[in-house]
């Protein structure tokens, strides 16, 4: 897997084999992030990456300019990995990474609040419901901020009745869902 754009375009990042993520494709990437690119300005922002997996969208987020990226991962065999990348693209005083699930993570006390979190989850995994109301509630995004949520066409009928709201854009079968803090 590469990064697609931004000053890391073409690096590479591992991705270990597991049955316990799904990496984004480059190409739903590329689409993703031409349309953030619109909607916000990555120069000097902070990132949460949430279900990190190989931090592929963190890592999209920081070399379009991001200042600080925060990354959730809960298993450790992932986790592991996702230093790694960290490592190899010489990232450690921009990074942390935190070791645990989304819904735990989303009810922390003493938080830091972000620009801009991305949420990846497994697609049937359905504790991102949970996880974006908490967001929300408990004050994680700065005012503009934004939460961007990505899903399967699979899962749209459940998605559509949990997050109250149609899919923000459709790329390939992956839905994507848009929340701000006003």
């Amino acid at each position: 897997m590469r990064i697609t754009g931004g000053r890391l375009k073409g690096r590479y990042l591992k991705v270990p084999k597991s049955d316990l993520i799904r990496p984004t494709t480059d190409r739903v990437r590329e689409s993703l992030f031409a349309v953030l690119e619109n909607l916000i300005v990555f120069e000097g922002i902070s990132v949460c990456d949430v279900y990190a997996g190989s931090g592929s969208l963190g890592f999209e987020s920081y070399s379009r300019g991001a200042e600080k990226i925060h990354f959730v991962e809960k298993n450790y065999l992932i986790y592991k990995n996702l230093y790694k990348n960290i490592d190899a693209l010489e990232l450690k005083e921009k990074c942390k990474v935190f070791k645990t699930d989304a819904v735990k993570f989303s009810k922390m006390k003493n938080h830091e609040s972000y620009d801009l979190i991305l949420s990846d989850p497994p697609f049937y995994k359905y504790d991102v419901y949970t996880a974006v109301q908490n967001f929300l509630k408990n004050n994680y995004l700065k005012k503009g901020g934004l939460i961007i949520v990505e899903r399967s066409v699979q899962t749209e009928a459940k998605d559509v009745e949990a997050f109250g709201r149609k899919a923000f854009k459709k790329i390939g079968d992956s839905l994507i869902y848009l929340f701000e803090k006003s």
